[in-house]
């Protein structure tokens, strides 16, 4: 997005248009009112339909609502650090590295300290979007003050100033737009260490986003003594993932009832967990299994599921609570 001002910024709309003039009668009425001169009064209405047409397609208010939904996605993304060749070393005709292997020649110690630098770019990252979309919220607000001054001699005599306002904001949407993907890490290190005679690798190291896991909770139901969990990712892996699942129940009573909880790995987005006490509250959290190349990962997702109520308390529902929760594989339903 390039908002470039020209003069009045008016070179590339067609000034003889319905939209570039208000209806007659209220140039009429203008006039009439003798708030300016005819050719002032054109003048006006030129230019408060430009600001009026970038307010409604580069900033409306459609576009930063969806900018703000995409920013919220970020903020639950999973971050890591992709290893990519660079390119062959000269006369070398094996084929490229493979990112495995090169894992093997990168020196630990090293691409454990590069881990922190690529966790704190995300974080500043999305410190500076936020900042960035701020910048818009409060320029959109200010040029629709701007639009709704009953006076329009003020908008005319600081045309100028919203001139360079435009400008300003189409470079801070340029910047935003820009800053959405992540980038490359910035090493200033070797992290292959000296391995004699072979050749070194040449490689880059870039940020790269996952989506967030999130709970189905229109599939996720909790019953009397067992729950079954179902979980997405919007944008699936072409590789099968690894999750892990927490759980615990909330209040517990007793000591035994602290017993109540665990961390599960599941390779599928679906789990059962049973034996667990009836008329009861218990909340439930999934992420991805840790990774080796995991720089930042701000948000898990959690859902609280209440068991439904069991029968009245007896000698034959003694039990209850004396047994651990039963992991068990998806039920077909």
């Amino acid at each position: 997005m390039n908002f470039q001002v020209t003069g009045l910024g008016l070179d590339k709309m067609k000034l003889d248009s319905p939209q570039s003039f208000l209806d007659q009668e209220e140039v009429e009425e203008a006039e009439d009112g003798q708030l300016l001169e005819p050719e002032a009064w054109r003048t006006y209405v030129e230019r408060r339909n430009a600001l009026q047409e970038f307010l409604t397609s580069d900033l409306s208010p459609h576009v930063l609502k969806r900018h703000h939904a995409r920013m919220e996605l970020l903020k639950k993304c999973s971050y890591y650090i992709e290893i990519l060749p660079k390119h062959l070393a000269l006369g070398d005709q094996n084929p490229l590295v493979l990112p495995t292997t090169m894992f093997q020649l990168i020196d630990p110690w090293k691409f454990q300290r590069m881990k922190k630098v690529g966790a704190a770019q995300t974080k500043i990252q999305l410190l500076l979007l936020g900042d960035l979309l701020e910048q818009l919220d409060h320029g959109r607000s200010e040029l629709d003050a701007l639009l709704e001054s009953p006076d329009p001699r003020p908008f005319l005599a600081g045309w100028g100033l919203v001139e360079q306002r435009l400008v300003d904001l189409s470079a801070v949407m340029d910047s935003f737009l820009a800053m959405m993907v992540p980038g490359r890490l910035h090493v200033k290190h070797r992290l292959v260490s000296d391995i004699g005679a072979t050749k070194i690798p040449h490689i880059r190291l870039m940020l790269s986003t996952k989506m967030p896991v999130m709970f189905d909770r229109k599939e996720s139901v909790a019953h009397q003594d067992w729950v079954s969990l179902r979980w997405f990712v919007t944008i699936q892996q072409a590789v099968p993932e690894q999750f892990e699942l927490r759980y615990k129940l909330l209040d517990p009573r007793t000591q035994q009832e602290c017993m109540q909880c665990g961390i599960i790995p599941v390779a599928a987005c679906t789990f059962d967990i049973r034996n667990l006490l009836p008329n009861r509250a218990y909340k439930f959290t999934v992420k991805r299994a840790e990774s080796y190349t995991l720089v930042y990962e701000p948000w898990r997702d959690s859902l609280t599921l209440h068991t439904r109520p069991g029968p009245p308390e007896g000698p034959a529902s003694s039990w209850l609570g004396k047994l651990g929760p039963s992991l068990t594989a998806p039920s077909e339903r």
